[in-house]
């Protein structure tokens, strides 16, 4: 089931894998064909959680672009990324500019519980990706289930399959 600001949505699939990218999708979820993310986990303890699947997303041939405080810890765990600047620093290579030229497919945005200045950047993040329609997951825990949904159909492209209610049920009798 994915939550969508229009309501709920549930999907069927062979696994929770599988079944999670058909709910994100029928939203109208897109993912990101460049393979080109911004990562602002957020937290200290959002950074730890999400850098498995920061290395994951390396090794699914993904660029991962970074806030500086995300950035600067996933490059001293190993994980390849490029910083880009949060609005209020007012430089270039901008978070904004990244998404308004379509630089970036996917913005993980995990909002921080911090100062006034954190929060309106992360509103301005949030809020320029759906003015130019990029993906947006702001939810740590839908972030690494989208990765490891993502390695899944990477390791099995051809078990991805549309099917309708009657051919579940009927794998259900067999």
């Amino acid at each position: 089931v994915e939550m969508a600001s229009t309501g709920e949505v549930a999907c069927f699939g062979a696994n929770k894998w599988e079944a999670f990218l058909k709910a994100l999708l029928s939203t109208g979820f897109k993912l990101p064909k460049n393979k080109k993310i911004l990562v602002s986990a957020g937290p200290l303890h959002s950074k730890i959680d999400f850098l498995d699947s920061a290395k994951d997303l390396i090794s699914l041939g993904y660029t991962i672009y970074g806030t500086e405080g995300t950035a600067n810890f996933f490059r001293k765990n190993g994980v390849a990324v490029t910083n880009l600047y949060k609005p209020s620093k007012n430089k270039e290579p901008s978070i904004i500019t990244y998404l308004k030229e379509k630089k970036i497919g996917l913005v993980v945005n995990v909002p921080e519980l911090m100062g006034q200045q954190e929060l309106t950047d992360g509103y301005k993040i949030r809020r320029t990706a759906v003015d130019f329609n990029v993906s947006l997951i702001s939810n740590l825990k839908c972030a690494k289930l989208l990765v490891s949904s993502l390695k899944w159909l990477s390791e099995n492209p051809k078990s991805y399959k549309i099917k309708c209610w009657q051919d579940y049920m009927s794998e259900l009798i067999e």
